[in-house]
């Protein structure tokens, strides 16, 4: 048996799926957008349905019209049949995936549908298809072939529906204006929803816990306030304004010159060029001002400037931004 070349196979398939969604692009005409203002004008839900490969198609796209400012469900069109299409009102509007456009179940959901009164519209292949003659608004997702050799399994047909279904997704969320903190509301868990949302005030070490010491403190003093505070930086604070900071690297550059520790004040041996944040900000900023300067540690001040906490890498790791 010949050894099968399997770089060679992912190229045959990306090309031919690349290929698929370059004849997508060039038919796409002004049918999408008037399929973007009518669901734009509809007052209730998009339902998506599809069975099969198209049904999964179908699922990622309710999702994702959802988690981008459209409200949308999805219905197994099997289920649709036997009592799901309940949910269904006529102030809502179905969305149907089905490369063929002779998927059975979908055919015997549509007069159901119409009865209803909602909205139907279609992203199928043929467009001369049962499924596309019998909605409002079709959409062609048709390919010169699968990536599959036996020109079977669906692969090209699917990659065109899915991108078509981003597309619409993303045209809709531009039309509402969808905002990064409206995105923030439906994604409040996990990572993603982290970094639309947690504020630098949210985990800085602030209060008590923050290490300050004045400009005259000599470095013993400085030194015992950094070990009771545990940070490995205190910041050098006169009159409410922030005159610089002692950290580690500062401590062994201070050692080096084998300076007095208890002579020399805090003032003659701190780091005078200092990174700053202010509390209101998103901790997501913090971690691109540490990246660009190299940096582990931030002093955080308020709207007017003053010093009123620190923020550490080890901080935005146990938020579980890094």
């Amino acid at each position: 048996m010949k050894k099968p070349n399997h770089i060679k196979s992912a190229l045959r398939t990306l090309d031919i799926e690349s290929r698929a969604l370059t004849k997508l692009a060039a038919n796409l005409d002004n049918n999408f957008s008037n399929l973007c203002d009518a669901i734009l004008s509809t007052k209730g839900k998009i339902i998506t349905m599809g069975v099969g490969k198209s049904g999964h198609i179908a699922q990622k796209i309710s999702a994702t019209l959802s988690s981008t400012g459209s409200p949308s469900y999805f219905i197994h069109a099997t289920e649709a049949l036997h009592g799901d299409i309940g949910v269904i009102s006529k102030n809502d509007c179905v969305l149907i995936f089905s490369h063929s456009g002779e998927s059975k179940e979908i055919i015997d959901s549509i007069k159901p549908l119409k009865n209803i009164g909602c909205k139907i519209f279609s992203f199928t292949g043929p467009t001369e298809s049962t499924i596309a003659k019998s909605t409002d608004i079709n959409i062609s997702t048709e390919v010169d072939k699968e990536a599959c050799p036996l020109d079977l399994a669906p692969t090209s047909s699917t990659t065109a529906a899915l991108a078509l279904g981003d597309a619409l997704a993303i045209a809709l969320l531009e039309s509402r204006d969808f905002s990064p903190e409206d995105f923030a509301k439906s994604h409040p868990g996990g990572k993603l929803g982290k970094k639309l949302t947690l504020k630098v005030m949210d985990i800085m070490s602030k209060g008590k816990e923050f290490p300050v010491v004045s400009p005259n403190t000599p470095l013993s003093r400085a030194l015992v306030e950094i070990s009771n505070k545990g940070l490995g930086i205190v910041a050098v604070v006169e009159k409410k304004k922030l005159k610089g900071v002692f950290t580690d690297g500062d401590l062994r550059r201070t050692i080096e010159s084998k300076k007095d520790i208890h002579k020399t004040k805090i003032s003659l041996v701190m780091s005078k060029n200092v990174k700053t944040i202010e509390q209101s900000c998103l901790a997501s900023e913090a971690i691109e001002i540490m990246e660009k300067n190299k940096i582990y540690v931030l002093i955080v001040l308020d709207s007017n400037k003053v010093p009123v906490g620190v923020l550490r890498m080890h901080d935005l790791m146990q938020s579980g931004l890094v």
